[in-house]
């Protein structure tokens, strides 16, 4: 399928010369000019790319998408246009092309995707012409991208000087392949005894592909000359191909040696590879710096003795656990450690473990149920771990948190006698949530289906920890179910309730009414509630009309009935009842007033203090 072509700026100018040049009229372009690229749109050369005759150059440029959608599979290279007309007896006028036509400096070069509003840097390389006058030239850059759609061909000036002779470094320059390691990378820092993790980058500065690429680091059994214990049977990277400037990676990970010294140390790496599949096997040096941080020099020198030149186990925690797992201050529970020599040649022995419990006003938190606070183990070879189990109690009344139990450590090692060491695990202790009620206000506490009564009492935090999100649920057949928010109960403090309940059918039963009490823990875990009773009775409404409809007649034959209690006694009752109502009311009324007093109170007397 045949490429779509957008051409811009001078480009287009260029594909007429072309074209008349095939059609045998003068070209309209000059051998040896210089365009105006800064008409260009998606091709941005900031700096004239420079070369030398007769020597390979790199031509770099910045693909810039403008377009407002992503570009995919982005591909770019030197157009095929004009390349017909790059002869050496090119005559003045005649539009000349700088580089030498080799197989491959047409090929595309995979850039990958350019997003809308992006950028990326390209590098093209080729070999200069040697038969070229000094000045500027151009070349045409095509930008294509997924499905062969060419999104641009735009013009790029170069610079070309004459070669003054191949110096060294401009044949090094013009190596068809080479290499170059840590391009822009910090030196790795290793400290003993830790492991260095690194990669290094490695990129073809040459100008052609090399394939078969084997990279071998160059070991030593100094430890002047190098740094790591070989603990590998090969160290060799491999790669059936490295393009030119492409970037692989070496990745590494080396122990450090016990007996290296504080300083930098040059890593040799030999490369090998072939320019071509069948070509000759070619090699090629590199280096590599490190930098290691463990003993000095001077402290061997100084003729002192320095104990930790010497070499000792170490002794961790691999892990731990306690059972029951969640322990409750003041209960006993037993602690299971799990102790690991983390070293890797050096084994332990006559090693003595000593626990020492964190104190909170000069008391110890945790004390040995029974016996002595410390273990003795025999003897713990390199990666070899042990259990010790031992009896605990937790102090009663402390806070809830965790609190520190240390493990001092003394042993010996073939060459260290009575090393210490010293770690420190963490024990979360738990308290119990308490709480109780102070005395039910119930005013009324007798009242009729539709009416309010009035509860009132304090809920005070007995425990140790806060009660979060405290709520209330009065529930029972007669009264309509009611909740109410107290909110945060800090220990030792109170929260009140002060909730009105409304009458919803008569009592049936002993008159008792559920109160149930919920709180959220640290967590925000609902725990469950606490269950109490008050007692609250409703009746039925009495202020009803309670009469009846009697038909007008003749009463001669209706025999006359003796009226019954509630007849006679209807309007005494009903001024009972009403009394009862607004003796109710004037209490309700009463206790409030009694409170504010007290509030009152209690608010001069702090101001006073």
């Amino acid at each position: 399928m045949k490429k779509s072509i957008i051409v811009r700026g001078k480009a287009f100018l260029l594909a007429v010369a072309t074209a008349a040049a095939m059609a045998g009229t003068p070209p309209v372009t000059a051998r040896a000019d210089l365009v105006n690229n800064g008409d260009n749109h998606v091709v941005i050369t900031p700096n004239v790319p420079r070369g030398r005759t007769g020597s390979r150059m790199s031509v770099t440029f910045t693909l810039e998408n403008n377009d407002g959608e992503n570009w995919e599979d982005v591909e770019v290279g030197f157009s095929e246009d004009l390349s017909y007309i790059a002869r050496p007896d090119a005559v003045e006028g005649e539009y000349v092309f700088p580089f030498e036509v080799t197989s491959g400096l047409f090929d595309m070069k995979y850039v990958g995707t350019i997003r809308a509003g992006g950028k990326k840097s390209v590098s093209l390389s080729a070999k200069v012409r040697a038969d070229l006058p000094e000045g500027y030239y151009h070349v045409n850059v095509e930008v294509s991208s997924k499905d062969n759609r060419v999104v641009a061909v735009e013009p790029v000036n170069i610079w070309v000087s004459k070669s003054t002779g191949a110096s060294d470094e401009d044949k090094e320059k013009d190596r068809d392949v080479g290499f170059v390691l840590g391009e822009g990378q910090s030196t790795p820092y290793g400290v003993y005894p830790n492991v260095v993790d690194f990669t290094i980058n490695m990129r073809n500065s040459g100008y052609s592909e090399a394939v078969d690429v084997n990279v071998a680091m160059v070991l030593s059994k100094d430890s002047a000359e190098f740094p790591f214990d070989i603990n590998e049977g090969n160290y060799d990277r491999n790669f059936e191909k490295v393009g030119p400037d492409e970037v692989v990676q070496l990745p590494y990970s080396m122990a450090i040696r016990s007996d290296v010294y504080s300083g930098y140390y040059p890593i040799k790496f030999e490369i090998n590879y072939r320019e071509t599949a069948t070509g000759e096997l070619l090699k090629d040096e590199e280096t590599f710096w490190v930098r290691i941080k463990n003993k000095e020099k001077d402290e061997d020198s100084s003729g002192e003795f320095n104990e930790n030149d010497r070499t000792k186990a170490r002794i961790v925690v691999d892990s731990f656990e306690t059972i029951p797992q969640t322990i409750i201050a003041g209960e006993p529970f037993r602690l299971i450690l799990r102790m690991k020599n983390a070293s890797s040649s050096i084994a332990a022995s006559n090693i003595l473990f000593s626990l020492e419990s964190e104190k909170v006003d000069n008391s110890a938190i945790f004390t040995t149920a029974s016996g002595s606070s410390s273990v003795v183990v025999n003897s713990l070879a390199a990666g070899e771990v042990t259990e010790l189990a031992i009896d605990l109690v937790s102090r009663a009344g402390i806070d809830q948190r965790s609190y520190g139990l240390t493990i001092k450590e003394t042993y010996d090692s073939p060459e260290f006698k009575n090393a210490s060491e010293t770690v420190t695990i963490d024990i979360p202790i738990k308290q119990i949530a308490r709480l109780n009620t102070g005395t039910m206000e119930v005013m009324p506490d007798n009242i009729t289906v539709g009416s309010e009564s009035n509860i009132m009492f304090p809920i005070n935090n007995t425990g140790k920890v806060i009660l979060y999100n405290v709520m209330v649920k009065f529930q029972a057949d007669s009264i309509q179910t009611t909740d109410t928010y107290v909110g945060n109960i800090k220990p030792g403090e109170t929260g009140n309730v002060d909730v009105m309940v409304t009458g919803a059918a008569p009592t049936q039963d002993d008159g008792k009414v559920k109160v149930y009490i919920t709180y959220e823990d640290e967590n925000g875990e609902v725990q469950e509630a606490e269950e109490k009773e008050l007692s609250l009775f409703v009746t039925e409404d009495m202020g009803e009309d309670m009469g009846m409809d009697i038909e007008v007649g003749d009463f001669t034959d209706v025999p006359m009935e003796e009226p019954s209690a509630f007849s006679k006694y209807k309007v005494p009752m009903i001024i009972a009842a009403a009394a009862a109502a607004g003796a109710g009311i004037f209490g309700v009324l009463r206790v409030r007033k009694k409170r504010k007093a007290r509030q009152e109170e209690d608010e001069i007397d702090n101001e006073i203090s």
